[in-house]
This record gives structure tokens, C-alpha cells and sequence, in this order.
């Protein structure tokens, strides 16, 4: 038997314009399916490009009109200090644009068929003692003696996916991707950050070295979302992470191996949070503990072409130094 041919779709990534927004956009064009790109500043680009704003309706309403799939990836950036002009963008950047999404699809005759709107599996509790599911994980926010600064992230999460699920699309399955980190080798994505700690030699342990590190290869994370397109009964929230997590002290340990890199120096919390205050970021980046599996995935039958660490982290270090040769 043939294998089925691929029937060409339209794809609109509001907020697509980032790291995940270019591996998705790079995955429908090579695929043949028509790419529509919503930014605040629109790029040349081997798919379209149109400007929004993510605060007000305007001309790019009519982008949705005859899409079959609308994925959501607007949101500020969260590697910064979490002041209150932060806080403050980090939320709204993301609840208003969901909102306003929602409104939009109001607006046209024929919505698509599937809204898909990032969330983020920060919005679990930090675990170390289990794994955390869509069945049974539990939603952050009350854990004991860790920084009242994490509770920014389950705040914006669980109002995010507030936002989205209210949103009144009859005829709109939605879906909230509640996704690990995405590996890539593409600059300025977390992969390059953490490789080049290990190339500078100070990729040890970061803290304890306890915490879980949960991730997912690019090839998987745009693997999955086509799963999630073709099968319609996927709904609600689903985790995108790699079937593995493991701690942080395994997890650097894995890259410097594939790196070939013998020395890596450890990061003690103090230093940690030192250095956070100079780069102008947070140490719940580095030191919550993620422990998230992608149970919805794994009972639906989802292969994964990197279910584990050190494979994924070969493969995302021979593609790097083929970047950079």
C-alpha cells in the first residue's frame, strides 16, 4: 500500500517569530502547508508575514478566516528579573493575546477547525518525589520553602489556560500545549546557552544537581503537534515533553559526553543566584524541579524518535557543530 498523501493545510502562528514559532514554521513549509506568521515585526521570511499587535483587531483577523489550524505562541519573554514591569508584561502579553484571539475567531465566517495555545509545564508543582501527568500531576503554586518569585509562573500559566479554554469557539477544538522546553541547535535557543557552558567548561551541576530537567527534541515537539492535528480526539491539555526527564547533575553530565567535554565545573545556589542578579534573569529557570511526562502522548500510542537524553543530545551536538563548523 502507498502512503497517504499529504494534503496541504493553512497554519497561523501568532507569535511565531521566536525559536518554536521558526521550527514550526521551517516544519509546515517543508511539508508544502501554507504558513501565515502573526509579529510585531514582520520579517522576510520563506512564508508570509503580517503584523499585529496582540492588543487590538485589526487587518490580520482576516488570516483566520479558511485556516485549519491556529497556534498561539505569543508571549514575552521570561528570562528577565521578575520585577513588577515584568510580571506585568509577562502576563498580559499572553492572557490579553489569548483573549483577543479569542474574540477574532468570532469575527470570521469559517474558523479553524483546531486552536492550539502554548502553556507551559512550569504550571506543575516543583517535584522531585514523582512524575507529574495530565491525570495526575498537580498544579504548583502552595509548595513548601521554595522562592515566593516561582509563583509567577503557575500565575500566568493557570491565567493563560483561563483565558484560552473561556474563549466561546463552538466549532474550535482547542488544545493547551503544556510543553518542556524545545532543544533545537538553533542560536539563541536554550540548547545553545547550555552548550556553551559545557564548551566553556562550567557545565557541571547547577545547585544540587537534583532537580528534573524536562525537555523535548525539536523532531518530537513538531512530531507531536502533527499527531495532535491528525487525531481529533486530542483535547484539553496535553503535556510535550520527552518520556524521560532526569536530573539536572544527569543531564549535564549526558551533554558533556556528547560533547567530549571532560571538565565541567559546578554552580553552587549562592552562585547561581549571584549570577542571576548580573545576567538579569531567575534561578527558577535553572532549579525548580520539572518532572513532567507526556502521559496523553504515550497512551495514545506516540513513538518518540528521542525519548531519552543522552541520544537527543548527540544528535542536537553534531547538528550544532555542523552549524558552526
Amino acid at each position: 500500500m502507498s502512503p497517504q498523501k499529504h494534503l496541504p493545510i493553512r497554519v497561523v502562528i501568532p507569535g511565531g517569530n521566536g525559536q518554536v514559532g521558526n521550527v514550526l514554521a521551517r516544519h509546515f513549509h517543508a511539508k508544502g502547508d501554507s504558513i501565515v506568521v502573526l509579529t510585531r515585526r514582520p520579517i522576510t521570511a520563506p512564508w508570509q508575514s503580517v503584523a499585529w499587535d496582540g492588543r487590538r483587531l485589526g487587518n490580520w483577523v482576516k488570516e483566520l478566516n479558511d485556516a485549519d489550524v491556529l497556534i498561539n505562541l505569543t508571549g514575552r519573554n521570561v528570562n528577565c528579573r521578575y520585577n513588577t514591569k515584568n510580571r506585568r508584561e509577562i502576563m498580559e502579553s499572553r492572557v490579553h493575546s489569548t483573549r483577543l484571539l479569542g474574540e477574532a475567531l468570532n469575527e470570521v465566517a469559517h474558523p479553524p477547525r483546531l486552536w492550539m495555545n502554548a502553556s507551559t509545564a512550569t504550571i506543575y508543582r516543583h517535584s522531585l518525589d514523582r512524575p507529574m501527568d495530565e491525570y495526575t500531576g498537580e498544579i504548583g503554586g502552595n509548595e513548601p520553602n521554595v522562592p515566593p518569585t516561582w509563583r509567577l509562573s503557575i500565575e500566568v500559566a493557570t491565567q493563560w489556560e483561563k483565558a484560552f479554554f473561556a474563549a466561546p469557539t463552538t466549532n474550535t477544538r482547542k488544545i493547551a500545549l503544556r510543553s518542556a522546553v524545545t532543544m533545537s541547535p538553533d542560536p539563541g535557543g536554550i540548547f545553545n546557552v547550555l552548550l556553551r557552558l559545557v564548551r566553556f567548561g562550567i557545565g557541571g551541576a547547577s545547585g544540587s544537581g537534583k532537580q528534573y530537567v524536562s525537555w523535548i527534541h525539536e523532531q518530537d515537539f513538531v512530531r507531536a503537534i502533527d499527531h495532535l492535528i491528525a487525531n481529533e480526539q486530542f483535547a484539553d491539555c496535553i503535556n510535550l515533553a520527552a518520556p524521560n526527564p532526569l536530573p539536572n547533575r544527569e543531564f549535564m553530565r549526558a551533554l558533556r559526553h556528547a560533547y567530549c567535554q571532560k571538565i565541567g565545573l559546578p554552580a553552587t545556589e549562592w552562585m547561581l543566584e549571584l549570577g542571576a542578579i548580573f545576567l538579569r534573569t531567575e534561578t527558577e529557570l535553572i532549579l525548580k524541579s520539572r518532572r513532567v511526562i507526556p502521559g496523553k502522548l504515550l497512551q495514545s500510542g506516540f513513538q518518540f524518535t528521542f525519548p531519552d537524553w543522552p541520544s537527543a543530545a548527540r544528535d542536537l551536538v553534531n547538528r550544532w557543530r555542523h552549524i558552526n563548523p
